[in-house]
């Protein structure tokens, strides 16, 4: 799997290679529903996006995720961002995580389009055998949002995670499998399509 960054287009929603730059765009997009705020999510706060960004521009540096800064089409302005990470060369699997938008675009075409590029991407570029989601066990619209795209749950690691508050995370892991692809390739056009009707 080549980690150099590229970029994927939708018809509402272009993913671009995350940025330095993007550094007063991703601000401004988190704070459209202060979406720090949820203490489940991975969403940086104004004063902790510059290690959020630094991190994301390191592990691509280990080749171990690709971010991505999400821009909507209409309006111009970076909606939210999302990512591979955990790439698993030599097994031939990755995680789609870090993904967040702002609320004004929550409940719209942006994220089935987004998991539809990124998919795509994943299955029939990279050749991955596996497509991996994870989330807290807290985080209900989430694992709603991850089932509706037709993954299935996988197992609940109990006490996976340290939170920077403290907390003990429990993980929800989902996956969709290669021999999958093609029906959950075929509900998320459809899904996506619905929008446009």
């Amino acid at each position: 799997m080549d980690c150099t960054p590229f970029t994927l287009q939708g018809k509402y929603v272009t993913l671009e290679p995350l940025t330095q730059e993007h550094f007063a765009d991703i601000q401004a997009a988190a704070a459209d529903g202060e979406l720090w705020k949820l203490f489940f999510t991975s969403v940086p706060s104004p004063d902790k996006t510059q290690v959020w960004l630094d991190t994301a521009l390191s592990w691509l540096q280990e080749q171990k995720a690709i971010s991505f800064a999400v821009r909507h089409k209409e309006s111009g302005k970076i909606i939210g961002s999302t990512r591979f990470c955990n790439i698993d060369h030599n097994n031939k699997r990755l995680e789609i995580g870090y993904t967040w938008y702002s609320k004004s675009v929550q409940r719209s075409p942006v994220n089935t389009e987004c998991k539809l590029l990124l998919l795509t991407h994943a299955f029939e570029v990279f050749g991955c055998i596996a497509v991996e989601f994870r989330t807290d066990w807290f985080n209900r619209r989430s694992q709603a949002a991850i089932e509706r795209l037709g993954a299935k749950r996988d197992a609940v690691l109990r006490n996976h995670m340290i939170q920077p508050d403290g907390r003990i995370r429990d993980t929800v892991v989902y996956s969709i499998i290669q021999n999958e692809w093609a029906g959950v390739k075929n509900n998320l056009q459809y899904m996506h399509g619905k929008y446009e009707a």
